[in-house]
């Protein structure tokens, strides 16, 4: 089985299509009937996650035919589901909204978000920006690029190396172990800046386009991950998890650093794992 242009065409347009039917009309127009706290007070979810991600799932579902669709809702319910992605001929990982804290706050940085998975290896991403309708995309071995909503496409490449003091990134060190958030936290003037936006899309986004050099998560779920993994992959990045072994969608833990290259990513870890 291989996954096309025509069928990463298909995907951007159902995502596009959730995003105007049932994120956007929703966006700064939530009552407090329509957020709930999931896990905890970090942890949302809307009404509009829920009717985009049934939404994505049935128009996938419709178009491939079989295929298996792990969303992030879904999963919250049923975790079992994931064990699917690494034996599946074809399954999709959904994020229907990323960054519904975001969301749920009126601010307008957040994601919908996709990647296909052909037995365990994601072979297609899409990340969408539904405020400015622009979705980057990515199908392995052949690149990452944004599209727009006129239909211009741009390359991604990421940032040329350079050392850890000039570089720029996403830490996101909320879900460490509290004896690493201690030293991570402490160890981010190692860099040039870094910032967490509550949002997975939109800082892979920017560490595969290069307007940023280094991105780290330690909490692994494949919709948060899969897609933007694959867009840095394909721009050229190099990743890894903590302990230097591959990312793949079916981790759960581990960790995950992405920088320019190599050498960059043992750098970085050094620099903020290291007292």
């Amino acid at each position: 089985m291989t996954f096309t242009h025509r069928d990463l065409a298909a995907l951007s347009e159902l995502l596009r299509e959730a995003a105007r039917i049932e994120v956007m009309p929703s966006f700064r127009r939530l009552d407090a009937g329509s957020v709930r706290a999931k896990s905890g007070p970090l942890d949302l979810v809307t009404v509009a996650d829920e009717a985009a991600e049934r939404r994505i799932t049935a128009s996938l579902q419709r178009r491939f035919p079989g295929c298996i669709v792990v969303g992030e809702e879904a999963a919250s319910a049923d975790p079992s589901m994931i064990d699917a992605l690494a034996t599946a001929d074809l399954a999709f990982v959904v994020d229907p909204i990323d960054g519904t804290s975001n969301y749920a706050a009126g601010i307008p940085l957040f994601g919908v978000m996709a990647a296909a998975l052909i037995r365990g290896e994601v072979v297609a991403a899409a990340v969408l920006d539904p405020v400015c309708d622009d979705i980057a995309l990515a199908l392995r071995g052949e690149g990452a690029w944004s599209e727009a909503a006129d239909g211009r496409t741009a390359p991604f490449r990421v940032a040329a190396a350079v050392p850890v003091a000039q570089m720029t990134g996403h830490i996101s060190w909320r879900y460490l172990p509290e004896s690493q958030r201690a030293l991570v936290s402490g160890n981010l003037p190692r860099l040039a800046g870094a910032w967490d936006f509550r949002c997975a899309a939109h800082q892979y986004r920017m560490v595969a386009c290069g307007t940023t050099h280094v991105l780290m998560f330690n909490r692994l779920l494949p919709w948060d991950h899969a897609p933007g993994w694959l867009l840095h992959r394909e721009a050229g990045g190099y990743s890894a998890r903590f302990d230097e072994t591959p990312y793949r969608a079916e981790h759960l833990s581990g960790g995950i650093i992405c920088a320019p290259d190599r050498a960059s990513w043992q750098a970085v870890r050094e620099a903020l794992f290291q007292s």
